[in-house]
């Protein structure tokens, strides 16, 4: 075995470092590839680095000597069912050579967890054109109970690139919910702390002060439209932050719970005489495409909400096709 010097590639641009290894040489653990950075052994264009560097293509990257690394990883696809198969195709709202877009059901789980037996990311397998293609990779999450639009990248460096415009704030996220009563006033900015009180399946998340030491700066932009007689409300809900339940806990604290919300505003979310589930949809991603321009994509609503906006009497119109604007 003798030193390599790997070039990185377009498809991995923005890549990490550590992420980069993960890929190429499966069997690197993590404090290895530290300690091989640490002491200089792996070094990208020449200088040392650290384990969580972004790469860019045509860099050179300097490997030492790793045993049971000759090949990088051939991601090997699970047998998965073919009514699972079926079921995650047809989530599929919009696909091209770089991204899929999901409209995820209610009530199902984007990861496994304690008592999770069946969710998206066990159907990705179901989403791949050729054996050979890499697996769809998760870019973000919604919570189990919220239905609506999911992210996936096709390949490792477009998950990179789209992992970095939710860091850098340049995706915007539109929700729908129906929520019981009529906020104070009709628009506006929700600026309240949140913290996380427990953990594992049980945690929830609180209002917290400003001043609290766990306390995460949490930002919601919101806009009432359209009401029922002051009992129900139709939101829109754009988050600035992505607090853990930040829009749940955002509308509890405007005296507004989401309604069928199961974890959030008591008794007040469960009214009589509607679906007891929640009522929050994530419609609309506006993000910039890794090739360039910008995507929109929307999200119908589900079953459950199609019901009850009939009920109170609120009209979405139609759901506009995808449309990437440039690039």
């Amino acid at each position: 075995m003798s030193v390599v010097n790997l070039t990185v590639s377009e498809d991995e641009a923005g890549i990490r470092l550590d992420r980069y290894f993960r890929r190429h040489y499966p069997h690197l653990t993590q404090g290895a590839l530290q300690k091989l950075c640490r002491t200089g052994q792996i070094r990208v264009e020449g200088k040392r680095v650290e384990a969580s560097t972004r790469l860019e293509p045509g860099q050179s990257v300097r490997v030492p000597p790793i045993p049971m690394a000759a090949k990088p990883a051939r991601d090997v696809p699970r047998p998965l069912d073919d009514k699972l198969v079926r079921e995650i195709q047809r989530m599929v709202v919009y696909q091209d050579k770089h991204l899929i877009v999901l409209n995820k059901p209610s009530g199902l789980a984007v990861q496994g967890g304690p008592g999770i037996t069946r969710h998206v990311d066990m159907m990705l397998d179901g989403l791949r054109e050729n054996l050979d293609d890499p697996r769809p990779r998760l870019v973000h999450r919604i919570d189990r109970d919220t239905s609506g639009l999911l992210l996936l990248a096709k390949t490792p460096g477009v998950a990179a690139k789209l992992a970095a415009s939710f860091r850098g704030r340049d995706v915007k996220k539109t929700y729908w919910a129906v929520v019981v009563g009529r906020p104070d006033p009709l628009s506006g900015e929700i600026d309240q702390p949140l913290a996380r009180l427990g953990a594992g399946p049980g945690a929830i998340t609180v209002a917290a002060d400003r001043k609290d030491e766990d306390a995460q700066s949490a930002r919601t932009v919101y806009e009432v439209l359209d009401s029922a007689a002051r009992k129900f409300s139709w939101l829109g809900l754009s988050p600035l932050t992505g607090r853990t339940h930040q829009l749940r806990v955002h509308c509890e604290s405007l005296g507004t719970p989401i309604l069928g919300d199961p974890k959030y505003g008591g008794a007040t979310a469960h009214p009589s005489g509607f679906t007891d589930q929640l009522h929050l949809h994530a419609r609309e991603l506006d993000m910039p495409h890794p090739a360039g321009g910008r995507l929109v994509v929307s999200a119908e609503l589900p079953a459950h909400m199609r019901e009850t906006f009939r009920a109170l009497g609120f009209t979405p119109g139609t759901t506009p096709p995808p449309a990437r604007k440039g690039g």
